[in-house]
């Protein structure tokens, strides 16, 4: 199968994705893809609901920001700071569009690797960022539902046009 990034408007992008019920070689396979996509776009995360596969798997390379690269299943928010931080995002399925969004600076998170390890951990900073848009995706939202309704009906010109951008895929 071939796999590509989806754009507003895709269906999948607002579900909210399916629990992984095993890691297998599908899987592992299916990272690898999302992280050579996530490369060849120039992106720091992504969700599967961004290449059209409803399940509960996110990458992240912050390597280049000295942070980590990493991939989780079922990925759980399970804590956040109550210090809110505005951070410009931008999202490789809502392409042109950069916004700041108000997000927790910290939070735990917990997950499982690709190596089916159970993990937990603090997240702060750009990585607390990413998790929480990358997990998002894994829950039907996008980065501009953050945005005020004023500021999203300003942006519903662009948001057409990159709607029609899933046709031409």
């Amino acid at each position: 199968m071939s796999y590509h990034i989806v754009f507003y408007g895709n269906e999948t992008l607002r579900q909210v994705a399916e629990e992984v019920a095993n890691i297998n070689q599908d899987v592992i396979d299916l990272i690898d893809v999302m992280f050579n996509i996530m490369h060849k776009e120039r992106g720091i995360g992504l969700a599967a609901p961004q290449i059209d596969v409803s399940q509960r798997i996110l990458g992240i390379d912050l390597e280049s920001y000295k942070g980590p690269v990493l991939a989780l299943v079922n990925p759980q928010i399970i804590e956040t700071s109550g210090d809110l931080v505005a951070y410009e995002e931008g999202c490789l399925s809502v392409p042109g569009i950069m916004r700041d969004i108000d997000r927790p600076d910290k939070i735990l998170v917990k997950g499982i690797t690709p190596d089916e390890k159970e993990v937990e951990f603090e997240a702060d900073g750009l990585l607390a960022r990413v998790l929480q848009h990358e997990i998002d995706h894994l829950n039907g939202t996008l980065f501009i539902d953050h945005l005020e309704s004023f500021e999203r009906n300003e942006l519903r010109k662009n948001l057409k046009k990159i709607k029609k951008m899933n046709k031409a895929s």
